[in-house]
């Protein structure tokens, strides 16, 4: 027999119904709470495209200064490891590179605890200044033959500044724009995040190859490789402007205001101390910690061999010219560049984990075709196999985004994100380039590359498989954000649940 609710039922139970239907009809409305205009938060789109920018802009700066230091790795290696083989400078070029991230989970569980604290804003504003200065520093350090081993350890300490930092930009960039976004458009507003990352590489890789092109090796080792470090300290002050010109975002407020959002600590509430907080992240959000961490190697891997290696890869190992590599890899981002935000689109239509498929799927299939095709040098065969990596990468880039910061609910977001994404960034990102080196002179094969790209895209299929569909869904502690008022009364209708007693 079925209930007035459609669940069957016993006989028992249905005539018990029909005797207290007032009773059973408080519980009912108890259990399917109306939803009310007021847990609906309409977003204002001229907020949402400030939100972005900003955000945009802060890994815009991250992946500059990232991105100068890998295009500029043989030139560093000269001016501050100048002993040894040109292998040897190289790998201690890249040492330095990958050494900045182990600093990046300390980096994490600082700023990303201290971001669900008090607020996204400061944290973004703070972690971008410190960036910038530690890229700035850089630029003006003296070489080895100028003050010795000084040089070298004057970069490592400004790389761990930069590290550091660092930890606390993406997941608070991420979280910035998808708290700021409404639910069906989210996967297109995070997909600017990735156009900012694609735009740093796109401006550090056009401002090296200009001045490679114009001063030639000799100058760029004497003073050419300065320019591009100094030139963050400006674009830091223009990104700190633009952050905190920003209201906090809604869902935080929102939290906020009904008290369950963690406070600062001269409210008294003992929730807030930082080693709490921390141990409650690793305590209940561990399963998506676990998964964060697994999605974020896997895409991180190849996004840093594509976008930080390849210059070096087609220089050093394939005998192209320095700035050839380089213009290739400009091409390949530029187009990337021009279809991220359709794939936000398209992952809002049919959702996150079908992108994300695609790209990792796109890597073990396509990885070993596209380095054969890379050593063949002619040009037909090296933008055919730049397309395949560009395609797969894409997928991932104008999508995850979207789907990290949905993996946590809001008041565990930050911190839950930039904990799990700097671990996987620094055991398998930014180490990427030094591992692919070693590997390829332990082996003596150049296509360990894409044998690693395979790796790391089954761990991500594996990973994909095991997450859950959030697209045009609300954040997890959030309540539903659209874009429109009409939007709001369209869930209201939907959602609201026509009493059967």
């Amino acid at each position: 027999m079925a209930s007035a609710d459609g669940e069957t039922v016993t006989e028992h139970e249905w005539q018990a119904q029909r005797r207290h239907r007032n009773l059973f009809r408080a519980v009912y409305r108890r259990t399917h709470p109306r939803l009310r205009r007021s847990d609906i938060t309409v977003t204002d789109e001229r907020l949402v495209r400030r939100a972005v920018k900003a955000a945009a802009l802060g890994n815009a700066m991250e992946w500059f200064d990232f991105g100068i230091y890998s295009y500029l790795a043989v030139t560093i290696g000269n001016v501050f490891f100048p002993a040894g083989t040109p292998t040897a400078r190289l790998l201690a070029s890249f040492a330095a590179f990958a050494i900045a991230f182990l600093v990046r989970p300390l980096g994490g569980m600082f700023f990303g605890p201290l971001g669900d604290r008090i607020g996204r804003r400061t944290v973004l504003a703070t972690t971008m200044i410190t960036m910038a200065l530690g890229t700035f520093c850089i630029g003006l350090i003296p070489s080895h033959a100028t003050i010795g081993n000084w040089a070298p350890a004057l970069l490592v300490f400004f790389r761990l500044i930069q590290g550091f930092s660092t930890g606390g930009e993406y997941g608070g960039a991420a979280t910035f724009m998808a708290e700021y976004a409404p639910d069906r458009r989210r996967g297109f507003f995070c997909s600017f995040l990735e156009l900012g990352t694609l735009a740093g590489y796109v401006a550090a890789a056009t401002l090296v190859t200009v001045m490679t092109a114009l001063l030639g090796e000799g100058t760029m080792n004497d003073w050419g490789w300065r320019v591009p470090f100094l030139a963050a300290g400006p674009l830091g002050l223009i990104g700190v402007y633009l952050r905190m010109r920003l209201d906090e975002t809604p869902a935080y407020l929102k939290l906020e205001a009904q008290h369950t959002a963690p406070i600062s600590f001269e409210h008294g509430n003992p929730d807030a101390r930082p080693g709490k907080e921390f141990r409650r992240i690793f305590a209940e959000q561990w399963p998506a910690l676990l998964l964060c961490f697994g999605l974020v190697a896997a895409y991180n891997i190849n996004d840093y061999m594509l976008l930080s290696y390849m210059p070096t890869y087609l220089t050093t190992k394939l005998g192209y010219e320095e700035t050839h590599g380089l213009v290739v890899l400009l091409v390949t981002m530029v187009v990337l560049m021009a279809v991220i935000t359709f794939v936000g689109r398209l992952n809002d239509r049919v959702g996150r984990r079908p992108l994300l498929m695609a790209g990792m799927a796109g890597y073990f299939f396509l990885s070993l075709p596209a380095f054969l095709l890379l050593r063949q040098g002619s040009l037909a065969a090296v933008i055919v196999g730049m397309a395949m990596l560009g395609f797969s990468l894409v997928c991932l880039l104008g999508t995850m985004s979207a789907a990290l910061p949905a993996l946590f609910p809001t008041e565990a977001r930050y911190g839950g994100l930039a904990i799990g994404y700097n671990l996987a960034t620094s055991l398998f990102g930014g180490t990427t380039p030094l591992v692919v080196t070693g590997l390829i002179s332990a082996t003596g094969t150049d296509l360990m590359p894409a044998y690693y790209a395979m790796a790391a895209a089954l761990v991500g299929m594996v990973c994909v498989y095991l997450m859950k569909e959030t697209a045009q869904r609300p954040l997890d502690g959030s309540p539903p954000a659209v874009a429109t008022e009409e939007e709001a009364q369209e869930l209201i209708n939907a959602r609201f649940p026509a009493s059967p007693y």
